[in-house]
């Protein structure tokens, strides 16, 4: 008989993460902070003294979803807080390397997303119009990431990412900053979001 493999992971708070089985219970937030700011975005290939971390790109985003939605439920702001969250262990692959990969990382992705939502008082699955919302922030922060960060040109960036319109307010020059800054932000961020549940 076949040994079978290990498929959880050991996280810093003690916790064993089952990721073909995750459960709720076994998600912490400090683990997810402290993953996301050292996992790089743009496998990283991003200008800088530091890595642009998916920490930092998932605060921008909800910054960017907010100023669109101003009058959003905070429900829905942490779910843009939390829009990358499951890469806190299966890192960030560039959508080459997803479509290359198949559907077994977007099953995998949606199974760790279900779990980290339920865990902070999210539904499983978000609406799609909300879904849609956040993707459009998502989309604002790449061409940002793109053309500021990861030598993209604006045409290249307007063609991969579409073009910002007029209307959106545009964060000052990105500079990818050290992740345990970074990480701060993000719990601070998100404790805020929290409290205001």
């Amino acid at each position: 008989m076949a040994k079978q493999l290990r498929a959880w992971q050991r996280m810093l708070s003690g916790r064993r993460l089952d990721l073909l089985d995750p459960t709720p219970m076994d998600i912490e937030i400090e683990d997810i902070a402290h993953g996301l700011a050292f996992v790089a975005r743009w496998n990283g290939q991003t200008m800088g003294e530091f890595a642009y971390s998916v920490a930092e790109h998932s605060v921008l985003v909800e910054r960017l979803y907010s100023a669109a939605n101003p009058v959003a439920p905070v429900k829905w702001q942490l779910a843009a807080l939390l829009h990358d969250a499951p890469e806190y262990v299966i890192g960030d692959m560039i959508s080459p390397v997803k479509n290359a990969v198949g559907p077994g990382y977007a099953e995998l992705d949606d199974r760790l997303t279900a779990a980290i939502h339920i865990r902070f008082g999210l539904p499983a699955a978000i609406p799609v119009a909300v879904k849609k919302q956040i993707k459009k922030a998502d989309k604002l922060s790449a061409w940002l990431e793109a053309t500021q960060i990861a030598g993209f040109s604006v045409e290249e960036s307007n063609k991969f990412f579409g073009a910002p319109g007029d209307h959106v307010p545009l964060p000052e020059k990105l500079v990818p900053r050290p992740p345990m800054e970074v990480k701060a932000e993000f719990l601070r961020r998100f404790s805020e979001l929290s409290a205001a549940l």
